[in-house]
């Protein structure tokens, strides 16, 4: 058998498409097609039912697809461990998490992994946890950082630590804060009653979150814009268009804090929310065994989270 005729066929059968797999394992679409049909011919099955929708496994490709799948796994760590015989962990990881949790941890993660790691290959992404977590099924992430994952016999997932929420705006001239303030002041949820917000779009754990927790004490969020990206809610924050609430790893370190208002280029005004906190979790397919390499960045990944989101305080 073919171990990259498997590979394709694992990779078709995941994403459910062709044409999605070729993109991805950067193939011409024709020669996917060509190399998954002569493994059909080789095992006798039809393995795939192909339509205009896409692609899904016949009952004997869901059998080859648990097989392959534990195939490929087998194969990546034997060349793990003739990797460790010459002193290090090798393969390749790809990690996904939130735009926010990215612009304290890639960086960090980055340095940490080349240094600890060499021989191995690191792949970050970011976008939604929900996109994150179909990613981690069909196999285009090993590993992802989530906001209020839901629990999936498919997912396992590690809370890694609360993020507390804050709430964003620009300052008012009656609002700011004397120079030598020395605390922020922390706001009630409820304050978000009458403030028109700037949100992310649905699906998004962040705005899941807000719209949630006021539903539980009966108040409807104002929606003034729906926008997706940390930088250009702060952009529109700053101009005026309405308040956002962004979890800890989005505010600290990227906009000034309440009690350096008095500066000339204070754009904001921050505030914690009372109780309102995002979990952040890590998360991993159920449907694949993780090999040395993936495991490693498991624990390198929860030990700078913990260390560096709850550091960023603002």
């Amino acid at each position: 058998m073919d171990l990259k005729q498997l590979e394709y066929f694992v990779r078709v059968a995941e994403l459910g498409s062709f044409t999605r797999a070729a993109q991805q394992l950067r193939i011409a679409q024709p020669a996917l097609s060509r190399q998954v049909r002569l493994l059909e011919v080789e095992l006798r099955q039809n393995l795939l039912l192909r339509n205009g929708r896409g692609a899904l496994p016949t009952e004997a490709g869901q059998l080859m697809l648990e097989h392959g799948r534990g195939i490929l796994h087998q194969v990546e760590r034997a060349k793990e461990e003739l990797g460790r015989a010459r002193g290090g962990l090798s393969g390749r990881v790809s990690v996904g998490m939130p735009t926010s949790v990215a612009k304290v941890l890639a960086v960090a993660i980055t340095r940490q992994f080349r240094a600890s790691m060499p021989q191995a290959t690191l792949a970050l992404q970011e976008g939604l946890s929900v996109g994150m977590q179909e990613a981690l099924l069909n196999g285009r992430l090993d590993i992802a950082l989530l906001y209020n994952a839901t629990r999936a016999p498919e997912i396992e997932i590690m809370h890694l630590l609360d993020e507390e929420m804050y709430l964003v705006q620009a300052p008012q001239a009656d609002t700011k804060p004397k120079a030598g303030a020395a605390a922020i002041q922390p706001v009630a949820l409820k304050a978000l009653a009458d403030l028109p917000l700037v949100i992310p779009t649905r699906p998004n754990a962040i705005r899941n979150l807000v719209e949630t927790e006021l539903g539980k004490i009966g108040i409807k969020p104002l929606i003034a814009l729906e926008i997706d990206g940390v930088s250009a809610i702060l952009e529109l924050v700053a101009d005026g268009a309405g308040a956002a609430v962004l979890p800890q790893s989005a505010v600290g370190g990227v906009i000034s804090s309440a009690a350096t208002s008095a500066q000339a280029n204070q754009r904001f005004r921050v505030q914690p929310i009372t109780g309102l906190h995002a979990r952040l979790s890590l998360a991993v397919s159920a449907l694949r065994p993780n090999t040395l390499t993936q495991r490693a960045m498991q624990e390198l990944i929860a030990s700078l989270a913990q260390q560096l989101i709850l550091s960023s305080k603002p």
